[in-house]
């Protein structure tokens, strides 16, 4: 099994288990988002929230 084949085994797994506790995920995502938030003064705001909105939409749980 090559890298390759173990990356998507992970990505997998990691889908599955954001499928079976999406508000989990979510509320992880959203942290971070309010971190970088904070982190940057708001000024990255919209590009924060479109990185939000893309992690939620890739995994699923959007």
């Amino acid at each position: 099994m090559g890298f390759m084949d173990q990356a998507k085994g992970l990505i997998e797994k990691g889908k599955t288990l954001a499928a079976e506790h999406p508000d989990k995920v979510n509320e992880a995502i959203d942290k971070a988002g309010d971190l970088a938030d904070d982190k940057t003064g708001g000024k990255f705001a919209d590009k924060v929230d479109s990185a939000q909105d893309a992690a939620k939409k890739g995994l699923g749980t959007a």
